[in-house]
């Protein structure tokens, strides 16, 4: 890998709405493997390309969301922008810290990301790291899922790094066992999974961590973070496996984002050259700043002193 080369994390950007003061709504641009993107780009040396691929629609909002990732140091790529389409959205309501969520996307853009295949290579082309999520997976039909794993596929044949967090949500698929076939398929094609031990354990019935690294193992996947709330992650890492103890947060504002910039920091770190154990680290330690934050993008600043940067 080279600083030339780019990141890129492949997926969909909704329109994200937060509660504000006196009962009014905040907007800001979020979604899962965005969120991860934005604490690679804060984390990573500014000379590196990072793009975010999705498909886009012509409207006020994907136009803003457009200039949004522009002034962050963020392009799109060659991903489509489709007349008359327009982005997902969803709404954050909290209890205490903890938050659920109420959406609207069944027609979003990002649903088309991988309709234009040709488009999709070109987007993935000369990259260090390419990332994706389950949800990126969950949004797609089955001929889109196709295009894209078969797009990262040879992206990792040019020399990509590939990531990928299964990051399941039951609503988002027609059933547990489509999630399933996709999310291994995803496995057998990654080099890095950074997956969470609740989804695994609802959706393989893995009954610890080192059983879902195991089974990852299994895949082919060579080097694994299962994430565990405020429990310490596991890293496997080829015959290696140590438990990185979390930072502990005695009153988390907003968990929102938490295990995406977990994610983003881990995967910063280790293309800088750092040890998977030591990756983590960070990671938690980015994760707790998260958390002390509104909204699923905490501030450039907020992640780079985090991180030790």
């Amino acid at each position: 890998m080279t600083a030339k080369r780019g990141i890129a994390s492949v997926g969909e950007c909704m329109i994200e709405l937060s509660g504000a003061e006196s009962g009014l709504w905040r907007m800001g641009f979020a979604g899962d493997s965005f969120n991860t993107l934005w604490a690679l780009r804060a984390l990573t040396d500014t000379a590196t390309p990072a793009d975010y691929v999705s498909a886009f629609g012509d409207d006020p909002f994907s136009r803003d969301q457009i200039a949004f990732f522009a002034a962050h140091g963020i392009g799109t790529a060659s991903s489509p922008l489709i007349p008359g389409a327009r982005p997902g959205l969803y709404a954050i309501t909290l209890t205490g810290a903890e938050r659920s969520f109420t959406y609207w996307r069944s027609d979003a853009a990002a649903r088309r990301l991988a309709n234009d295949p040709a488009a999709l290579a070109k987007s993935l082309e000369n990259r260090a790291l390419v990332y994706f999520s389950g949800i990126t997976l969950a949004i797609l039909d089955p001929i889109g899922r196709e295009r894209l794993i078969a797009a990262l596929g040879e992206a990792r044949q040019q020399g990509s790094l590939i990531a990928f967090d299964p990051n399941y949500r039951p609503r988002l698929w027609p059933d547990a066992g489509a999630a399933r076939a996709a999310i291994v398929e995803a496995l057998e094609i990654a080099d890095i999974a950074l997956p969470t031990f609740p989804d695994e354990q609802t959706l393989f019935g893995d009954t610890d961590p080192q059983v879902a690294a195991e089974r990852m193992a299994g895949l082919g996947v060579a080097e694994i973070v299962v994430k565990n709330g405020e429990a310490p992650a596991l890293v496997r890492s080829g015959d290696t496996t140590v438990e990185i103890a979390a930072v502990h947060v005695p009153s988390p504002v907003d968990t929102t984002g938490a295990g995406d910039s977990f994610n983003g920091a881990y995967l910063a770190a280790r293309l800088a050259g750092i040890v998977p154990a030591e990756a983590t680290r960070k990671a938690h330690a980015v994760a707790a700043a998260v958390v002390q934050v509104r909204g699923a993008l905490a501030p450039f600043e907020v992640l780079r002193e985090a991180f030790g940067k």
